[in-house]
């Protein structure tokens, strides 16, 4: 009901407002109109989305870094050796130089994935640490901040696996008359493997780009990144090594199995070819713990450098 008020003249009183009584009202109940889950998945998607626009517009620059070096890897052991009477392959012909181009075009697309990786994680991540600060505009939107460093794995091994499609035919096709690489897909291998394969590496990227300091990237590199490839089983089998040994014991072929590469390598020779692998069912295990143990331990760098 509207109260009365009074005027200066003392005539009838004038109706006015009613008085202001919130106290009167019902509470409203606010309920969020989504759950945190679904705004979590809603800032992951964006978050690789913007990175897979930034590659969409750089394409070009992205895929010419990641076919140089396979192309030269290949061109130089299956196309210029051959040419040249370079023996490849343990020697013995076009069938060992067929048999090695075999095992390298596997091993190739294998640390295609791992560059790309290391390329689109690590590097991205000492650059946004460090010069450009770009890493403190992402962690400060309205999401975990393990959120964004996940967000930097999948967009990395989406990328990882673009480079294994574009480099799996130039490295087919990459050698001298008389060499061939006898490739036969294992369908259900290849698109299991190389997921994995690429999210491990991935994870491996977010390790190194929290670890290494901008300046310190060189480093990284010479001491962590060369080793990782010319130990990972890029040039040969992992079967292959267990003539190397100190009192009849396989030091090599048990001391590269920390290396995650020589598993990825192993599990491209399973996808693509029918040369002697490592078993899958050690593959497979192996390469989800890597997975586990990289993401651990990156997302805990990740959290510490973000909050130093």
């Amino acid at each position: 009901m509207d109260t009365a008020t009074t005027t200066s003249d003392g005539s009838d009183p004038v109706p006015g407002p009613p008085p202001d009584d919130r106290s009167a009202l019902p509470p409203i109940a606010v309920h969020p109109s989504r759950s945190t889950l679904t705004a979590s998945r809603a800032a992951l998607w964006a978050l690789v989305l913007r990175d897979l626009v930034v590659l969409r517009k750089h394409f070009v620059e992205f895929a010419v870094r990641t076919v140089v070096q396979p192309f030269l890897l290949c061109f130089v052991f299956l196309f210029v050796f051959p040419k040249i009477g370079q023996g490849i392959g343990g020697g013995g012909g076009a069938a060992n130089e067929s048999a090695f181009a075999t095992v390298l075009v596997a091993g190739v697309v294998g640390i295609s994935t791992m560059f790309q990786g290391i390329q689109a994680v690590a590097t991205q991540l000492a650059q946004e640490f460090g010069f450009t600060r770009e890493i403190e505009d992402r962690v400060q939107a309205p999401c975990p901040i393990w959120l964004v460093a996940g967000a930097k794995v999948l967009s990395g091994a989406v990328q990882g696996v673009i480079a294994a499609v574009i480099v799996l035919p130039i490295a087919a096709v990459v050698h001298a008359p008389g060499v061939e690489a006898h490739l036969t897909l294992h369908w259900w291998v290849v698109l299991t493997l190389i997921p994995l394969s690429c999210i491990a590496m991935s994870s491996l990227g977010l390790i190194l780009g929290t670890s290494f300091e901008p300046r310190n990237i060189g480093l990284m590199f010479g001491f962590v990144v060369l080793p990782i490839t010319f130990l990972g089983g890029t040039y040969y089998p992992w079967t292959r090594l267990a003539p190397v040994t100190i009192g009849g014991f396989p030091w090599l072929q048990t001391l590269v199995l920390v290396n995650p590469l020589i598993y990825v390598n192993e599990g491209m020779r399973a996808a693509f070819t029918t040369a002697p692998h490592m078993h899958l069912y050690v593959v497979y295990p192996v390469l989800v713990g890597f997975c586990v143990a990289f993401m651990a331990l990156g997302l805990h760098n990740f959290r510490r450098r973000v909050l130093s």
